[in-house]
């Protein structure tokens, strides 16, 4: 049913570096401190900032685990998750705190645009994937001024609502049905 290829990436994805589970000290080290440093800070009622005993401030710890495993331990596959639960943690910590952080779509695409730029930087791949993804962004955190500007083309706002997910279809399609190398 499947290959040995595909039990060793499923085993490298589980485990990390093919399957060496001593890698990965780094990333549990700093997911028991931090989760240590939570525990610990909300027992003896000292708060860092406001709303800080939240789901949200885990996402972030597990984020900055992955973001130490990428960068100090050199295990540029963890960039990438680190940066999207690090921003996710974030982004729902802002979002209501901060009158300029946008409660949008495009915010989560632009995280993920973030940590493909970044893990590309280490890696040397995905830099395709963070420039759609950031054009991406930049269409839904700008969507009405896009739709302003382009009122020459005398097209409905409904028609655009109606072809901006068909547009995302078919490019996520695309990446499915084209051939890997």
């Amino acid at each position: 049913m499947y290959s040995n290829k595909d039990i060793g990436c499923i085993q490298a994805c589980i485990t990390g570096n093919g399957g060496n589970m001593k890698s990965y000290k780094l990333f549990t080290g700093v997911v028991l401190v931090g989760f240590g440093l939570y525990f610990l800070l909300n027992e003896i009622n000292m708060s860092p900032f406001p709303d800080f005993y939240s789901w949200p401030t885990l996402l972030i710890i597990v984020g900055l685990a992955f973001l130490c495993q990428g960068f100090i331990g050199k295990d540029h596959g963890s960039i990438l998750p680190g940066v999207i639960l690090t921003g996710f943690g974030l982004h729902f910590h802002l979002v209501n705190k901060l009158a300029i952080w946008p409660d949008d779509t495009g915010t989560f695409l632009l995280i993920i645009a973030l940590g493909f730029i970044l893990f590309n930087q280490r890696a040397g791949s995905g830099l395709v994937n963070g420039v759609l993804f950031l054009l991406l962004a930049g269409l839904l955190l700008f969507y009405e001024e896009i739709v302003a500007s382009i009122t020459f083309i005398h097209i409905g706002e409904s028609t655009l609502k109606f072809f901006t997910p068909l547009l995302f279809l078919l490019i996520g399609g695309y990446f499915l049905l084209s051939k890997r190398k």
